[in-house]
């Protein structure tokens, strides 16, 4: 089992698309794990939509694996979905980390695609067999309530075979259709406490089906600042999240220095998380290159060092 890190981002904190480049060839070249973006699409704060982003990364980065955290099928055509997750992979060289969930039914993306959330999630169930078997087999036909398909191919297929597939969400259904279909899990804005139950759900689950996910497959993220907690950058995320929350958020996020980031890392290692998407907590996309560089140099040596000590 490794311990890996990675970056995410939610927003557009960039002044312009250099800025964004100039932070992608920094992971690309420091050593970062892999890059996740959000997806929203109705939004007043600048948001890229996601499989955009992830094509635009396959000829943009040559090292990188990169994934959305996470993606909702409950708004997207799986045979589409599919079909661009697919290209992707073969236009990256098998970099893409596909990573699905429902999204919230009270997202105004539903309202304003005209997507009815009444049975999304027997349309994600029947949405992720259809991607698996599109991704892996020749032919493909499938009579679902709200999917149906006679003889279906797509080619090229995926080059990571069989191409991981990251489910998010913890509700009950998300645990089990992370059991069936998934290869990885990805938590939300949870805590190590929130964290813990949800995956020992999951390894239970797989168990019952006959089916395995590694160790290191099962992620969750939290917010980061290498600085100090009364500034007014980490004031006013500690605000905004504990609103969000209905309660103080500890953690959820780790302001400080390397030893105040690794003790929260380390709670999450404790509940069973091994992959790592952290968020940098900034002003503006000048400060999330700094946190970046910083993350680079001074967090990433300790979890390498954590890995060679585990070997």
């Amino acid at each position: 089992m490794t311990v890996s890190a990675g970056l995410g981002i939610a927003n557009f904190p960039f002044a312009d698309h250099r800025g964004f480049w100039q932070w992608v060839d920094l992971c690309d070249n420091g050593g970062v794990d892999s890059i996740w973006q959000s997806d929203r699409i109705i939004s007043t704060d600048p948001q890229l939509e996601v499989m955009s982003v992830m094509a635009a990364l396959a000829g943009g980065s040559k090292r990188l694996k990169f994934g959305m955290n996470v993606a909702s099928l409950g708004l997207r055509d799986p045979v589409i979905t599919a079909k661009a997750c697919a290209s992707i992979d073969v236009m990256s060289g098998g970099r893409l980390l596909p990573a699905f969930g429902l999204g919230s039914a009270q997202s105004r993306d539903y309202v304003a695609t005209g997507t009815p959330t009444r049975g999304r999630g027997k349309r994600a169930d029947e949405g992720l067999e259809i991607m698996s078997r599109l991704w892996s087999e020749e032919h493909v036909t499938f009579q679902g309530e709200h999917y149906r398909l006679d003889d279906a191919t797509i080619s090229p297929r995926p080059i990571q075979q069989p191409l991981p597939l990251w489910l998010g969400g913890s509700a009950p259904q998300a645990i089990e259709r992370t059991a069936r279909w998934g290869t990885g899990w990805q938590a939300g804005i949870e805590s190590p406490e929130q964290v813990a139950p949800v995956i020992a759900g999951i390894k239970e689950r797989l168990a019952a089906l006959g089916r395995t996910i590694d160790d290191d497959h099962y992620g969750a993220g939290f917010a980061f600042r290498f600085g100090r907690p009364d500034e007014p950058v980490v004031a006013r995320y500690h605000d905004l999240l504990a609103k969000r929350l209905g309660r103080a958020p500890d953690g959820f996020m780790a302001v400080g220095d390397t030893e105040d980031l690794l003790a929260l890392l380390e709670r999450f290692r404790s509940a069973g998380v091994h992959k790592f998407v952290l968020r940098p907590i900034a002003v503006d996309g000048d400060d999330v290159i700094a946190q970046t560089r910083l993350f680079i140099e001074r967090l990433l040596p300790r979890v390498k060092a954590m890995n060679r000590k585990a070997a």
